[in-house]
């Protein structure tokens, strides 16, 4: 699909909230539960506060939205690097949310523990021969990294795992991710990026060579489900 152009994060955060009121009616009327994957990062938190508000957040049924999130630093919840954090601060703290449809990956236990733990609630949820989440919510880095599928790690071509544990050495931490056999699943995937210095990655992911180990955003390509793109201008500047 044709990427869709945002004067600036304002007007896409705008975009995408107003899309994905629609979008979730349209899913409820056809089953009982929403499943979303939540992304970390500046635009989504834009994007949250927004729907926590007037006049989006009377228009979702929150109590049927299960949450989930891509992948999570692995530094304490209270620390504001925390994904979840962020997501509880902007959103789910000012919304009727049902608090047992709520799975954070946990960073209270051990890396690999979390990582199994969740994968564990996943195959609850999901089963491998079906859909994954009806919503994925995704970032870009400058590196052209999304969840925590960065160049150089293995991490990316996982093939059966739902969940890893990783440790990122430039950032000297550990990270939890889910992996491309689960995104890919998904019904709908979205990658909100906004700011010039992602202009080359996305140029590259969307219509460079297909070269995942440099641009590892590039293994998102859903199964039976949908990918868009909403970019602000500066993060489009390198499309023609």
């Amino acid at each position: 699909m044709k990427p869709d152009i945002s004067a600036d994060s304002d007007e896409l955060s705008r975009k995408v909230a107003e899309w994905l009121v629609n979008y979730i009616q349209h899913v409820l009327d056809t089953k009982d539960r929403f499943t979303i994957a939540l992304s970390g990062g500046s635009t989504p938190q834009k994007l949250y506060h927004l729907l926590s508000g007037p006049p989006y957040a009377e228009k979702i049924n929150w109590k049927a939205i299960h949450f989930f999130w891509g992948d999570e630093r692995y530094v304490p919840y209270q620390d504001d690097r925390n994904n979840a954090k962020m997501a509880f601060t902007t959103l789910l703290e000012k919304v009727p949310v049902e608090k047992n449809n709520i799975h954070r990956m946990r960073t209270d236990i051990e890396p690999d523990d979390a990582a199994a733990e969740y994968e564990t609630i996943l195959r609850s949820y999901f089963k491998r021969d079906e859909k994954s989440f009806d919503l994925v919510l995704l970032g870009l880095g400058d590196d052209a990294h999304t969840l925590s599928l960065f160049p150089g790690y293995d991490v990316m071509f996982e093939k059966e795992k739902w969940v890893r544990a990783f440790f990122l050495e430039k950032q000297q931490m550990f990270r939890i991710t889910l992996t491309v056999p689960v995104i890919n699943m998904a019904s709908q995937i979205i990658f909100l990026v906004t700011g010039g210095d992602k202009a080359m990655p996305v140029s590259q992911v969307i219509y460079g060579m297909h070269q995942p180990d440099l641009y590892p955003a590039q293994m998102i390509q859903p199964y039976n489900g949908q990918v868009q793109w909403y970019l602000d201008k500066a993060a489009a500047k390198e499309i023609s």
